[in-house]
Formats: structure tokens, C-alpha cells, sequence
């Protein structure tokens, strides 16, 4: 065997720095652009041309009202695109020319963010909005470049997830992290993601000029009674909180640490609930999530998990999509819940409007993206 034959000793791997990019940064990427994509368009509604040139928010006149906190927003919103584009383009675009290219992709990115908002009625693009979003991704190429080969090659946290987590992994984890983010969307049922029919209805109505409610043609009959419906969000809850967890537990190598992962990921998506609710809602309702019928899905669904943590990896995967599929059944067939309709009275948007827009873009989508992920991956791993 000659010396260019020779293979590399696992002691000689773990020397030599690993140059190459990240799967799991590229998929937060596109994750967070998809995010950007839907925040500055949102509501997506009344397309209409008024002649005016969709650059002409380029000229030099600042807007008449903004605040503080528009600008703060608007700067923190692209700060995380800088910071991973620059890990996205690693190892081939590095140092001063990875922050020149990024600052560069940050500014067509809010251009035609700004661009198309002239056409949209419940828009209106500025000139501020493209130079702090600039700005902010700006920013965020310089954290990018001073942190991107410690977070994707020698730090502590990536050693972690090479140790528990499989090498198919990395879309998953931001999968898995997208879920806490979204419980931010208020929802009539915990866990209850996906209910795309309700917003399909109205698009339809819009479209056909006429009222059209697929969930009542999915469901007719008589109105449901409290206990029905306490019985519904007993099954999404379930369902919905089992999913979620087992798609991580379908990914961890033999030797990581199950409970406190799930604990981690559960107690996450808890606090990201509790904190969206005191900011959206009035005070007396911050609370308004935890009914009966979530107490009792959580409950079933611990005791669910308690039993299947260490099933084989197969069965995790496979029961994590019947529960998905189920959860989406359910709380697409189940009539809006008129005691959480009354709660949204207090909801309060005002300059969340458009965060709150992508809240509901991640809630709608994330069980699907799961169901994506787990019926195109393999997840075939060969424990350690």
C-alpha cells in the first residue's frame, strides 16, 4: 500500500479541521428566506399596479412615520440572514469576500422584498426598511465570518450533534428547531399546526366571489358539543406533541441523552407558547391555551413517549408519521372553537403584524415540511 493510498486514522481525522460546508446551516437558510419571503409580502392579497415604478422608493425623501422600533426590527430581522449566508457559502467564499457578497445578496434581497410591496395594497415600501434591512445583514456577515469555522467545525455544540445525532440529521435539527417558533402563531388548539383548510376557504371565497367553507363540507351535521371538542384538541394535542418529538427521537445515535433532549425540546416549545400569549394577548388570557382538553393530549402524549423513546429508530419514524397525518385530519375537519374565537378579540397585532404573519406562514407549514422530511429521508443509521 503506498503512502497516497494510505487511509487517515481516526486520531489524524480529528486533527485535521473538516473544510467543508454545513448541510444544516443551508437548510436554516433557506428556512429563514422563506420566512423574510412571506413577513414582507404577507398578506399576499389585492396584487394591483398603481403606475408607480416599483423602484421609486429608492429616492431620498425618509418616510413621514417611523420609529425606533421599526428600525431596531428591521435591522435584528436580517442580522441571522448575514450570519448564515457566510456559513452557507464556507469553505469556497471566505474572510473580506464572504462580507462583501453577503452585504451584496442582502441588499437585492430587501430590493426586491421593498420592490414588490408596491403592489400590494397593505404595503408600502421605504427607502429606511431597505437600508436597515441592509444593514442588518450587513452586520450579521461580520458575526458570520468572525464565528463560522468554530460553530461548523471545532466547537463544543457541533461535536454534540456528530455524537447524537445522525449524519442525515442536519435539516432535521432545524426542523426540529422551527417547531418551538411555532407556537408563536395563536392556534385553537396546542400543537393544532397545519390547519390550512380555514385559510383555503377564505382564499377560495375571495377568488369565487362567494362564501365557501371546506370544513363544513368535510362535516356537516349538528354543532359540537364541549365535550367533542375537548375530545378533538385531546387527540391534536396528542398527536400533534407526539410527532414532533418522535421525528427527533428517529434521528438520535445509540448513547444520546433522550429524556432531556425531549424534556429540552417540550419545555422550549412550552415557554415559546406561554411568552407569545402575554405579548399577543391581554394579560387574562395569556393563559388561555391550557384547557382540559390540552391538559389531557399532553398528558397521553407523555405517556406515549415514555413508552416509545427507545422503540426502534423504524417505529419512531413510522409512528411519527401516522401521528402527524392523524393531527392534521383532525384539526382540519374540526369546526372553529368558539371559546378560543372569543380569546382573539384581545389578540393584539399592531407592529407585529408582520412577524405575525410568518408565525402563521411556520405554523401552517410545519407539519407538512416534517412529513416531507420523514417520508424522503432513509433514516437508516447504524447506531454507535
Amino acid at each position: 500500500m503506498t503512502l497516497e493510498e494510505r487511509r487517515e486514522t481516526p486520531e489524524e481525522r480529528r486533527e485535521t479541521p473538516r473544510r467543508k460546508g454545513s448541510p444544516m446551516v443551508r437548510a436554516a437558510l433557506a428556512a429563514y428566506l422563506l420566512l423574510i419571503v412571506y413577513a414582507s409580502w404577507f398578506p399576499f392579497t389585492g396584487w394591483r399596479s398603481t403606475g408607480v415604478e416599483p423602484w421609486a422608493f429608492l429616492n431620498l425623501t425618509l418616510p413621514r412615520y417611523w420609529t425606533g422600533f421599526d428600525v431596531a426590527v428591521n435591522v435584528i430581522g436580517y442580522v441571522p440572514l448575514g450570519m448564515l449566508i457566510v456559513p452557507a457559502m464556507y469553505p469556497k467564499v471566505r474572510g473580506a469576500w464572504a462580507v462583501l457578497l453577503t452585504a451584496v445578496l442582502g441588499m437585492l434581497l430587501s430590493g426586491t422584498m421593498e420592490a414588490v410591496q408596491t403592489y400590494l395594497p397593505s404595503r408600502v415600501p421605504s427607502n429606511l426598511d431597505f437600508v436597515t434591512n441592509s444593514l442588518g445583514c450587513f452586520a450579521g456577515a461580520f458575526l458570520g465570518v468572525a464565528g463560522a469555522r468554530s460553530y461548523l467545525n471545532e466547537s463544543r455544540l457541533y461535536q454534540l450533534r456528530q455524537r447524537w445525532f445522525a449524519a442525515h440529521g442536519g435539516q432535521g435539527l432545524v426542523l426540529l428547531a422551527l417547531w418551538p417558533l411555532a407556537q408563536i402563531y395563536p392556534q385553537g388548539y396546542l400543537f393544532g399546526h397545519g390547519q390550512v383548510l380555514p385559510i383555503m376557504s377564505e382564499w377560495l371565497s375571495a377568488w369565487l366571489n362567494t362564501s365557501i367553507d371546506l370544513v363544513a363540507m368535510l362535516r356537516p351535521g349538528a354543532a359540537m358539543s364541549v365535550e367533542q371538542y375537548w375530545l378533538s384538541e385531546t387527540i391534536i394535542t396528542a398527536c400533534g406533541m407526539s410527532g414532533a418529538v418522535l421525528t427527533m427521537l428517529c434521528m438520535l445515535r445509540r448513547g444520546a441523552p433522550r429524556l432531556p433532549l425531549v424534556a429540552a425540546m417540550l419545555g422550549a416549545a412550552l415557554v415559546m407558547k406561554a411568552l407569545a400569549s402575554s405579548l399577543l394577548f391581554t394579560p387574562d388570557n395569556a393563559w388561555v391555551w391550557i384547557t382540559p382538553g390540552a391538559q389531557g393530549g399532553f398528558l397521553i402524549g407523555l405517556i406515549m413517549l415514555a413508552g416509545l423513546a427507545f422503540a426502534p429508530q423504524v417505529a419512531q419514524r413510522r409512528l411519527a408519521i401516522v401521528t402527524l397525518l392523524l393531527s392534521l385530519v383532525v384539526v382540519n375537519t374540526i369546526p372553529a372553537n368558539p371559546y378560543f374565537v372569543s380569546t382573539l378579540q384581545g389578540w393584539v397585532q399592531g407592529k407585529f403584524l408582520n412577524f405575525n404573519g410568518a408565525a402563521q406562514f411556520l405554523s401552517l407549514l410545519w407539519p407538512f415540511l416534517a412529513l416531507w422530511f420523514l417520508l424522503l429521508r432513509s433514516h437508516t443509521l447504524n447506531r454507535q
